[in-house]
C-alpha cells in the first residue's frame, strides 16, 4: 500500500541511501500513527452508537445507514486524490489536514441539532479519515529502511484494530453513561491532542533523505495518464476485487450493523454484543499477524487464503442466518466473530497484487484504486441491508443475505483475474533476475562501487513482495 520503496524517487531517478531509521524515525512514526488510531476511533464511533443515533435524529434504519454509507462513500472517493496530494504536497501536510478535518466533523456530529447537519459533519469526518492511512504508510516509506516497510505496514494496521478496540470497550459505556454530546465532544479533544505533537514535531523525511527530485508538474492529462496506466495492469485490478470480497462483511458488522443485529435479532445483551463486537477486532490483529508471516513465507499462498476466508466467512453467515428459531447458539456467533476477524488480514492480500504490478511513481494511485474495493462494497452492503430492513420489518435474514451476492459477484471476477495477473507478475519475477546476478567473491570490486554498494544498502538487493 505504499508510495514505493523508501530511498526511491521518481521515474528516472536514481537510487539513494536507505533512510537510518532508529529513534528518531520510531518518534515521528508514531505521532502519524497516532493519527490514524484517532481517525479510527472516530470512523467506527458510530458502530457503538447506531440505536442511540435512530432515536436522537428520529430516522429508519435506511436513514441510519446513509450514516456510513456517506462517510464511506466520501473515504472511498478520496483514496486517489489522497495519493496524488501526499506525492505533491508532502505527508505532514496531508496528514495535518486531514487531523483538522476529521476533528472537526466528530465535534459537529456531537453538536448536530438536525440529521442533515448530522450527515454533514459525518462527511467531513471521511474526508479527513480519507488522508491518514496512505500519509501514514508513505511516512514508513521516508523514515524506515526498505525492508521494514512491510512491518511498519502491518503495524500500522494493527494500531487501527485497536482503535476499533476503544471504539467498542471506551466509547460505548461513556455514551451510555453521560450522554450523546459529551461522549461525541469529548472524544474530538483526541484529534487535538495529536494535532498538537504533528504540527510541532512530525517531518517529511530526515535530513538528507529527501526525494531526489519534485514530483513532475501534472494537471488533468497526469491524472488520468496515472490511473489508466495502474487500471490497465491485471494486478491492480485484482487487488481492487480482492479488496472487495473480503473486508466488508467484518467492517459492515463493525461500522453499524453488527450491534443491532446481536441486540434485537439474537435477543443479546448490549454488554454482551459488545464483547463479540470486541472478539472480531481481536481476532482480526491475531491473524492478521499469522496472515503476514503465511505469505512472507509463500506468495502462492495468497489467492487460496483470500478465497478461503471468504468461504468461511459466507459459511458462518449462512449458519447463523439459517438457524432454527432465530437465535443462533453462542458458540455459532463467537466462531462467526472469529472468522470475520480475517476478512481485514484478507483484504490486505489486494495490496500485494497491486503492487508488484506498478512501478514505484505509480503505487500512490494503485493502492488507491485497490483501497477502494472494500469501501465500494461496504457501501453498497451498508445501503441495501438498511433498505431491506425498513421494506421487510427488521427481517435481519433477508437483509444480510446481501453478503452471500457481493462475495459471489467478487469471486468470480478473482478467478477471471487471477491467471493473467500472476503471469504477469511472473513474467517480470523472471525479468528482474538477470539485474540481480551476484558478484563472485574473488572478483575484486573497485572503491568507487564499493562505496555506492554501501550507500544503496537494500536495494541492490532482489525486492520480495509481501503482504502487511
Amino acid at each position: 500500500m505504499s508510495a514505493g520503496p523508501a530511498g526511491t524517487g521518481q521515474a528516472g531517478a536514481g537510487p539513494v541511501a536507505d533512510p537510518p531509521g532508529g529513534g528518531a524515525a520510531v518518534a515521528v512514526w508514531c505521532i502519524g500513527v497516532a493519527v490514524y488510531f484517532v481517525a479510527v476511533i472516530f470512523r467506527t464511533s458510530l458502530g457503538v452508537a447506531g440505536l442511540e443515533a435512530a432515536d436522537r435524529f428520529h430516522v429508519g434504519a435506511s436513514a441510519l445507514a446513509t450514516f456510513s454509507l456517506l462517510q464511506l462513500l466520501v473515504y472511498a472517493g478520496m483514496q486517489v486524490p489522497v495519493g496524488l496530494m501526499v506525492d505533491r504536497l508532502g505527508t505532514k501536510k496531508v496528514l495535518t489536514l486531514g487531523a483538522v478535518l476529521f476533528t472537526a466533523g466528530q465535534l459537529g456530529f456531537a453538536l448536530s441539532p438536525s440529521y442533515e447537519t448530522a450527515l454533514a459533519a459525518r462527511a467531513l469526518l471521511g474526508c479527513g479519515d480519507a488522508m491518514t492511512f496512505i500519509s501514514v504508510l508513505r511516512l514508513g516509506t521516508r523514515w524506515f529502511p526498505a525492508r521494514r516497510g512491510p512491518l511498519t505496514a502491518q503495524l500500522a494496521g494493527l494500531v487501527g484494530m485497536a482503535g476499533n478496540l476503544v471504539s467498542t470497550l471506551v466509547l460505548a459505556p461513556v455514551l451510555h453513561g453521560v450522554g450523546w454530546t459529551a461522549a461525541f465532544a469529548g472524544s474530538a479533544a483526541a484529534g487535538l491532542a495529536v494535532l498538537v505533537p504533528l504540527v510541532l514535531f512530525l517531518r517529511d523525511h530526515p535530513e538528507g533523505h529527501g526525494p531526489p527530485q519534485a514530483a513532475p508538474a501534472g494537471g488533468a492529462g497526469f491524472v488520468r495518464r496515472q490511473i489508466r496506466e495502474s487500471w490497465s495492469e491485471p494486478g491492480t485490478r485484482l487487488g481492487l476485487w480482492v479488496h472487495f470480497t473480503t473486508q466488508f462483511p467484518a467492517m459492515v458488522f463493525l461500522l453499524l450493523w453488527g450491534m443491532p443485529f446481536l441486540i434485537e435479532a439474537q435477543g443479546l445483551t448490549r454488554s454482551t454484543a459488545g464483547g463479540l463486537l470486541t472478539l472480531v477486532v481481536a481476532s482480526n490483529m491475531v491473524l492478521g499477524l499469522v496472515y503476514g508471516q503465511i505469505i512472507a513465507r509463500r506468495q502462492s499462498s495468497r489467492i487460496p487464503l483470500a478465497l478461503g476466508t471468504v468461504a468461511l466467512t459466507a459459511l458462518l453467515w449462512g449458519a447463523v442466518l439459517a438457524h432454527p428459531g432465530g437465535h443462533a447458539p453462542m458458540w455459532l456467533l463467537v466462531t462467526l466473530c472469529v472468522v470475520l476477524g480475517g476478512c481485514g488480514p484478507a483484504s490486505m492480500i489486494g495490496f500485494d497484487f497491486a503492487r508488484p504490478a506498478n512501478p514505484a511513481e505509480r503505487q500512490g494511485t494503485a493502492s488507491g484504486i485497490t483501497n477502494m474495493g472494500g469501501f465500494i462494497a461496504s457501501m453498497t452492503t451498508l445501503l441495501t441491508v438498511g433498505v431491506l430492513l425498513d421494506a421487510t420489518g427488521d427481517d435481519y435474514r433477508i437483509a444480510f443475505s446481501t453478503v452471500f451476492v457481493l462475495q459471489a459477484l467478487g469471486v468470480t471476477r478473482i478467478l477471471r483475474l487471477r491467471r493473467s495477473a500472476l503471469a504477469r507478475e511472473a513474467t517480470r519475477g523472471r525479468a528482474a533476475a538477470p539485474a540481480q546476478a551476484p558478484v563472485p567473491a574473488s572478483a575484486p570490486v573497485p572503491a568507487p562501487a564499493q562505496a555506492l554498494a554501501r550507500a544503496s544498502g537494500p536495494e541492490t538487493e532482489p525486492r520480495r513482495h509481501s503482504t502487511a
